[in-house]
């Protein structure tokens, strides 16, 4: 009896941790233009953070706020890597994943930056 009871208990088991269809992405592939626009719009993303931090209106603004005015002010052109992405018809579990990836490594990048800058100017090295 309880060798019975096991063996339900284990092949139900299987059903619970069964992937949902949808959030699924089945061997589908980017094809090389869809790539390059992706990669066009990761290089256009980090040249706007680039362009943002080195205004010098953040200099002055403490570290953190300075890091989240950059990520806003950039956050347009993450919508177009989005609309890419999109226009494949990649499922927006992964898509959410990607750009939440890309935003993360940047706004640490960001702050990392702004706060070298903060203790070069603080340390007196730099105006």
């Amino acid at each position: 009896m309880k060798q019975f009871l096991f063996l339900v208990l284990l092949s139900s088991s299987f059903a619970v941790f069964a992937d949902d269809p949808k959030n699924e992405w089945h061997n589908t592939t980017l094809s090389d233009a869809t790539i390059k626009k992706i990669q066009s719009s990761q290089f256009d993303y980090r040249k706007c953070v680039d362009a943002e931090m080195r205004k010098p209106a953040y200099q002055s603004v403490d570290v953190r706020a300075g890091t989240e005015q950059v990520i806003k002010q950039c956050e347009s052109e993450l919508a177009k890597m989005h609309d890419v992405y999109a226009g494949e018809k990649v499922p927006e579990v992964i898509i959410g994943r990607h750009l939440k990836q890309m935003r993360m490594q940047t706004t640490r990048a960001v702050l990392q930056n702004l706060m070298f800058a903060a203790a070069a100017r603080d340390a007196g090295q730099t105006k």
